[in-house]
C-alpha cells in the first residue's frame, strides 16, 4: 500500500469513525441508544465496509468510543464494539452481494447485544423479548436506513471511495 492510499485509509476510517459517534450522540439524546429498545441510527454506516475496507476500523473505533462516551458499562464496551468489528468484517466479506450489506450487522447485533443487555446491565425481560426488540431496532437502522444509505452513496461510490491511485 502506497503512503497516500494509507493517509485516505485512515481518514476515511477516522471520518466513519467521528460520523457513527455524533449520530450516537445525536439518538442517545433520545435514550435510543443504549437499553432494550435502541435504534442506533449510526448503525446505517454498518454498510459502509461495502464501498471501502476502511469502514471497518472505522466502525469499530466510532462504535467503542461511542460505548465509552455514552457511559456504557465496559462489558458492553467491550461486546458492543466487537460484535461492530465482526459484522463490519461480515459486510465486507459479503460486498459482491449487494442486497446482503445489511445482514451482517442485523443478525450478529440480535444475537450479542441481548446478551449484554440481560447479563451485563440485568434489565427485566427475556432473552428472546431482546432479541426481538434489538433485531426491529436493527432492521430500522442497517435495514432500512442501511439499504437506503447504500443506494444512495452507490451513484458517487467512485467520486467518495476511489484511491489516490485512481485520482488522475
Amino acid at each position: 500500500m502506497k503512503s497516500n492510499q494509507k493517509v485516505l485509509f485512515i481518514v476515511q476510517a477516522a471520518m466513519i469513525a467521528a460520523i457513527y459517534i455524533v449520530l450516537t450522540y445525536f439518538v442517545n439524546a433520545f435514550n435510543l441508544a443504549n437499553g432494550a429498545i435502541q435504534v442506533r441510527i449510526s448503525e446505517a454506516l454498518t454498510i459502509l465496509p461495502y464501498f471501502t475496507p476502511a469502514a471497518i476500523p472505522g466502525l469499530f473505533v466510532g462504535c467503542l468510543l461511542s460505548n465509552i462516551l455514552t457511559g456504557c458499562m465496559p462489558l458492553d464496551v467491550i461486546f458492543g464494539s466487537l460484535a461492530t468489528l465482526v459484522a463490519a468484517c461480515g459486510t465486507y466479506a459479503l460486498r459482491k452481494y449487494r442486497w446482503l450489506a445489511p445482514v451482517p450487522p442485523i443478525l450478529v447485533n440480535t444475537i450479542v447485544v441481548p446478551f449484554v443487555l440481560s447479563y451485563v446491565y440485568q434489565f427485566p425481560g427475556s432473552i428472546p423479548y431482546f432479541m426481538l426488540t434489538v433485531g426491529i431496532g436493527e432492521i430500522i437502522s442497517c435495514g432500512i436506513l442501511g439499504s437506503l444509505l447504500l443506494t444512495a452513496l452507490n451513484k458517487y461510490r467512485h467520486v467518495i471511495f476511489t484511491s489516490p491511485a485512481n485520482q488522475n
